[in-house]
């Protein structure tokens, strides 16, 4: 069964005990998920950072969208437990940026108003919610009349506007799956830029599901490279470019070098 509340001492008294600098904000473990019969997750353990940009990166098909989709609560799992610095997903703000913007925003709803959408949901009110808004067009340098509806932005504005909405809460983590595969280069580089950022705004800890290993080294701290089904770890490599990264980022030897281990170990995980 899926556990929500009855989570062991045993798993708390581990999360409490980390260091500061390097604490784990998300623990996993014992996660178990099976599609048709067929295990895609079989007592899978995982430890994610806090205050860093995880990138997951894998072969097709080996569950990167189901992972975090799972942590955040959006599928439901077999067995398994998911703390978030200590504290169960309930207790915990998160924020979710869909792949797909397009069926992410509410139609019926003007931009601003999906924005504060959240917000409402926590019970803020109209002024403290209005403040937040302002809070992120200013943030975000945003140009274009939030009034509207988002049929009537292109996708890199209709992203853009998922991510306001993602952050208006203010979350302690901020998931994103494949968030640039339906964004064109010039949109794809814009709110890169913006992701960036973000994170060094508010240290907020980020989880990004990337098809690009470019991608994601660039934006990353850590690439978590998962295995082919049933999958598991295969390597979690680090990345420690200074930040802000900008075009110099991709030449730099590190990049470089770290982008063809991540490869390396991509290429014989495909393989096997």
């Amino acid at each position: 069964m899926n556990s929500v509340v009855d989570f062991s001492s045993q798993l708390r008294e581990e999360v409490r005990d980390q260091a500061a600098p390097q604490r784990t904000h998300i623990t996993v473990r014992g996660l178990t998920k099976t599609f048709g019969g067929v295990p895609v997750y079989s007592n899978f353990n995982l430890d994610l950072p806090k205050g860093k940009v995880t990138c997951v990166f894998g072969p097709n098909g080996c569950g990167k969208s189901t992972l975090i989709n799972m942590i955040a609560g959006l599928v439901p799992y077999d067995e398994g437990d998911i703390l978030f610095d200590g504290k169960t997903l309930k207790q915990t703000t998160i924020g979710y940026v869909f792949q797909n913007y397009r069926e992410a925003l509410f139609p019926w709803m003007r931009a601003i108003d999906n924005i504060k959408y959240p917000l409402e949901i926590m019970g803020m009110s109209k002024a403290d919610c209005d403040a937040r808004v302002q809070e992120l067009i200013a943030s975000f340098d945003v140009q274009f009349d939030l009034n509207r509806y988002p049929y009537e932005f292109s996708g890199g504005q209709q992203q853009l506007i998922s991510i306001m909405r993602a952050l208006a809460p203010h979350p302690e983590v901020l998931f994103l799956d494949e968030p640039f595969s339906a964004l064109d280069y010039e949109m794809t580089l814009f709110i890169r830029e913006k992701l960036q950022e973000i994170f060094q705004a508010t240290g907020v800890t980020m989880i990004v599901v990337s098809h690009d290993l470019e991608e994601a080294v660039y934006l990353a701290d850590n690439i978590l490279l998962l295995t082919k089904r049933p999958t598991r770890v295969a390597d979690t490599v680090v990345f420690d470019a200074v930040r802000p990264r900008d075009i110099a980022t991709l030449s730099s030897d590190a990049f470089v070098q770290t982008k063809a281990r991540c490869l390396d170990i991509f290429q014989k995980e495909v393989r096997r």
